[in-house]
């Protein structure tokens, strides 16, 4: 009987059954987490684009003037995906506070644990905290308002009790300072009202410090020098007020 074995025959290799199970078993797994991880990015460049747009709607027309469709409408979203991230109006409102509270929480936390002395902190925290302000001064002036009601008071709880974690932390390192003595005894709480009080005033009226001038705090510019003005002020009151008499 002739043999019809051609070369290609042997040239073919034996492959693995089981082998090749495993490789396609390996692709399926990467191709589902590739898409989850795709997915996860998109959900959450969906869900920034919601708190950004929300951001901006927000300080433009208050909590009450912002509508959940017009929300949706800036972000180029629809109203499921505001229910489904958020739960609600209130739940966007309340995730882009606490987002903004806890940016603040780090940075205070990284200033509290730097090597540097009680002054240095504190005038820190001032300088760090004024810009933030005064760069979203029409969201705080918004918020400012918006927590002074009592329309919706376990909202704003949640909120002011975030807030306070951060005053804490600025009433720890005056504290601080007064035990090692490079600070005088003052009232500690009332130092934070002064300091937050004025910043809060700045970024709420800024008439009342600019007018005899051409200064707007909406203008780019002069909204840094309005900032480095307050800044000062508040350096040199500090530095005035919790220095020890010699």
């Amino acid at each position: 009987m002739e043999d019809t074995t051609t070369c290609a025959d042997f040239c073919q290799p034996k492959v693995n059954k089981h082998f090749l199970y495993k490789i396609r078993y390996k692709l399926i797994n990467r191709l589902i987490n590739f898409a989850s991880q795709f997915d996860y990015m998109e959900k959450a460049d969906k869900r920034s684009s919601i708190l950004e747009a929300a951001s901006k709607l927000f300080a433009e027309l208050g909590y009450e003037g912002a509508s959940t469709r017009q929300i949706a409408k800036e972000a180029g979203a629809n109203m499921a995906m505001i229910n489904y991230y958020f739960g609600s109006k209130e739940g966007v409102f309340v995730e882009m506070m606490n987002n903004r509270i806890q940016g603040f929480k780090e940075e205070l936390n990284s200033i509290s644990k730097d090597r540097l002395s009680g002054m240095e902190k504190l005038l820190k925290v001032v300088d760090g905290y004024a810009t933030r302000i005064l760069c979203n001064h029409t969201f705080h002036k918004m918020m400012h308002r918006e927590l002074s009601l009592s329309q919706r008071p376990e909202m704003f709880i949640t909120i002011k009790n975030a807030m306070a974690e951060n005053l804490l932390v600025i009433q720890h390192i005056i504290e601080d300072g007064i035990e090692d003595g490079s600070f005088k005894k003052v009232d500690v709480k009332m130092l934070i009202a002064t300091v937050m009080g004025t910043i809060s005033y700045v970024a709420i009226s800024p008439s009342k410090i600019t007018s005899g001038t051409t200064l707007d705090i909406n203008n780019k510019e002069d909204r840094k020098i309005i900032t480095d003005r307050l800044i000062t002020h508040l350096k040199d009151l500090i530095t005035i007020y919790l220095t020890p008499q010699q």
